[in-house]
């Protein structure tokens, strides 16, 4: 009988997101998994999967001499070459201690890493390459076309976008289109859709905004939203992810007319997967994630979106226009999203990553996506 894969993921700390992701794919996967995260594991722990809590890599250290050293100013980024590699920062050196110990440690044991999926870190990318574990990265919205991002796209055997192929602008990828795969937006709530919560159950006049774990550059944002709120008579405003936070927001999401929010890619996967109508607001991101993400979701007639944050007399407008939205979801490729990239991973895990990625028979996806 041959072994189950044994697979890495590395969960990128900031926001709720990436952990959500994960979470959302791994059911779809028949391997024993190992999370590498400074993030605490979900409450709810899939089978035959272990979480390694890493030490965090951005925090003040003191040293000896009592002086406070910032990681900001430890020569992190090697002169461009990474992202986040700071110097005789002990919680940095720590956290790839533990990864190189497990990689290590199962090799001993006679059963290796079979892949290794990273979301997101050059660094760990890098790594765990150099550890001899093909890697699986799973790319971002937005221009990553820095030195880092085409170091770790060249070190992965494959990389996964997690949008439908040719709605974003992705010059990044388009040089190495034939080892990416376009799964379309990975959502918790595939196979939990519009279908399933009913027309019947939306709210007339409700409004949801829903926010986000990664925070807001907008200043006040409760005040702002009680402004827009008392700017929209006839409506009833409520909030997720401000001062309020649910385990499942499916039941809020499908229940309100409309919904407010940001531009990250979870949100807009649940909203897909929920046929909802949406005002999207993008928010500055590095690398312009969110506003990449906003400008494909224009292009395509999906949601309302504003540039920036809407005064309180734009708000009228804006919720009618919602209002009278008729989005065809289904472009955003939700349904199947989530298997599609455990697929991925268990191609790498299988070893088929060293077929060759140009094979049209064999990757008929990543043809479609080179050609887009």
């Amino acid at each position: 009988m041959t072994a189950r894969p044994l697979v890495g993921w590395y969960v990128h700390h900031h926001g709720a997101g990436h952990r959500t992701r994960f979470s959302a794919v791994r059911p779809h996967l028949d391997a024993d998994v190992v999370v590498f995260s400074s993030l605490g594991a979900p409450a709810a722990l899939p089978d035959d999967t272990t979480w390694v809590e890493l030490e965090r890599d951005d925090a003040p250290t003191t040293g000896a001499d009592g002086v406070v050293r910032h990681p900001a100013d430890a020569s992190p980024t090697v002169g461009g070459l990474l992202h986040w590699a700071p110097v005789a920062h002990p919680g940095h050196t720590a956290r790839l201690g533990r990864i190189a110990a497990a990689v290590a440690g199962a090799a001993a044991d006679g059963r290796p890493f079979d892949a290794m999926v990273v979301d997101v870190s050059v660094e760990v990318t890098v790594f765990a390459r150099l550890l001899g574990v093909e890697v699986v990265v799973v790319s971002q919205p937005g221009d990553r076309t820095d030195e880092p991002h085409r170091l770790a796209y060249d070190a992965a055997s494959r990389v996964i976008a997690p949008w439908p192929a040719g709605s974003h602008d992705s010059t990044a990828l388009d040089r190495l289109a034939l080892k990416v795969r376009w799964v379309g937006g990975i959502s918790r709530q595939d196979g939990r859709g519009a279908e399933e919560s009913g027309s019947s159950s939306v709210v007339p006049g409700s409004v949801l905004f829903v926010g986000g774990a990664g925070g807001s550059d907008h200043d006040d944002l409760a005040a702002s939203l009680a402004r827009a709120a008392r700017a929209t008579p006839g409506t009833t405003w409520s909030t997720l992810g401000l001062d309020r936070w649910v385990d499942d927001p499916r039941a809020e999401m499908a229940a309100a007319e409309v919904i407010v929010t940001w531009a990250g890619q979870n949100t807009v996967a649940d909203l897909a997967a929920l046929g909802a109508r949406a005002v999207v607001v993008p928010q500055s991101r590095p690398f312009d994630e969110q506003l990449t993400t906003a400008r494909a979701l224009d292009r395509a007639g999906l949601a309302v979106v504003a540039s920036s944050w809407p005064a309180d007399d734009e708000w009228p407008a804006l919720i009618e226009r919602a209002r009278g939205l008729r989005p065809d979801w289904s472009t955003w490729q939700v349904d199947g999203a989530a298997a599609r990239a455990a697929a991925v991973v268990a191609e790498v895990a299988g070893r088929d990553a060293a077929r060759p990625a140009g094979d049209p028979v064999a990757h008929p996806d990543a043809l479609a996506g080179a050609l887009s």
